[in-house]
């Protein structure tokens, strides 16, 4: 018998879990990055794809290799950021996807943030590769960020434990 407490989950995360919006990879993106790490269970890699005047997100894409909660994080903030300016999208936050969902339970906040993590880290990697960052974009990185980075170096450092003990 499991000790397992089954998470309770609104009916929005529950119907983007069944149903994702935007799912799968964009070829010819001109924005992509990542966040997470498979050894955990929770990654998220987006896709963008601009307008031809590069001004606004025409199309927004993910891949989740993770929970409910983290596939329908990413699935409803693909959906928040079409439409919108690269900067009206960096200021998305973890809150207000997780409002956007219905709330989450709060031992899976982490995939909201986890998904503006891989926005954020793909955002910045675009405009660092241009060589064009504009004033909007922080020099430090943003929360989301460095949650990510922690994430991923913590799963590797299990991932070498792990393999240290075969």
């Amino acid at each position: 018998m499991s000790s397992r407490i089954p998470l309770i989950y609104s009916p929005k995360v529950l119907e983007l879990f069944r149903n994702p919006k935007n799912l799968g990879a964009i070829p010819d993106a001109e924005i992509h990055g990542t966040a997470g790490s498979l050894a955990c269970g929770d990654m998220i890699a987006i896709y963008i794809k601009l307008s031809s005047d590069g001004k606004t997100i025409e199309k927004a894409s993910f891949e989740s290799y993770g929970c409910a909660a983290n596939i329908a994080a990413a699935s409803i903030m693909t959906e928040m950021i079409k439409g919108k300016s690269l900067e009206e999208a960096w200021n998305i936050d973890w809150k207000t996807i997780t409002e956007e969902l219905g709330g989450l339970p709060s031992v899976k906040y982490h995939c909201g943030v986890l998904a503006v993590g891989a926005l954020r880290r793909a955002i910045r990697k675009y405009f660092e590769d241009k060589k064009d960052k504009p004033n909007w974009l922080p020099e430090d990185l943003t929360h989301e960020e460095k949650h990510a980075i922690e994430e991923e170096k913590l799963m590797e450092q299990l991932s070498k434990r792990v393999q240290s003990l075969k």
